[in-house]
């Protein structure tokens, strides 16, 4: 079972936490995790392109334009053709949902098999806690220098700090997610993803 060691706010070890195996040492599934990655996108596509493509969203008569035959120009049935400015369009796109279907089992070893991988890469580090004083972006900005963390950092807690929340949101490369929201494009976004140990009981809970 991998352990990580539990870092104090200036990044001395006070502590160790076991990574539990069965979600952070999984065998890597690539292709869940594009598929979760593309749901994620498909279902973040508004599908509102909408074009004129049936008669009965036009207008204009239907009558015809002009006789058959004798007035040495192309036949024609009616205004509202496909072959004429401010016609219907064939096979234009119309509103639709791009969304998909992925079942809670191939998203589950889709997000543990990314945490795997930030694991294998050294990119998970865990704090003691993750509390500040004030809900202020110095603070914020002083916390990632403490830590010696990158600036695409992911706080992943276990239940809501308002004040990492309002700290962090100006910060415009990084987060904090709850571990109900964890998705897969937040966890390959970000450099590095900072955790508490009681975030890691919720782990376990979601996904174990």
């Amino acid at each position: 079972m991998p352990q990580l060691d539990v870092l104090d706010i200036k990044k001395k070890k006070v502590g160790v936490v076991e990574a539990v195996a069965s979600i952070f040492d999984v065998k890597i599934k690539k292709h869940l995790v594009k598929q979760y990655a593309v749901l994620q996108q498909a279902t973040r596509r508004r599908g509102t392109a909408c074009t004129k493509s049936s008669y009965s969203e036009l207008s204009g008569s239907g009558k015809k334009p002009w006789r058959q035959k004798g007035t040495g120009r192309a036949r024609a049935g009616e205004v509202r053709s496909a072959i004429w400015r401010g016609g219907l369009t064939i096979f234009g796109p119309t509103p639709r949902d791009y969304g998909f279907k992925m079942n809670k089992k191939a998203k589950k070893q889709a997000l543990k098999s990314v945490l795997t991988q930030r694991l294998q890469g050294n990119n998970i580090a865990v704090v003691d806690k993750l509390e500040l004083e004030n809900p202020k972006t110095k603070e914020a900005v002083q916390l990632l220098k403490s830590l010696e963390l990158s600036e695409r950092t992911l706080f992943l807690v276990a239940a809501r700090n308002a004040n990492l929340e309002l700290a962090v949101r100006n910060l415009p490369d990084a987060n904090v997610l709850p571990v109900e929201g964890l998705n897969v494009l937040d966890l390959l976004r970000y450099e590095k993803i900072v955790c508490t140990p009681e975030t890691f009981k919720k782990l376990e809970e979601r996904l174990g």
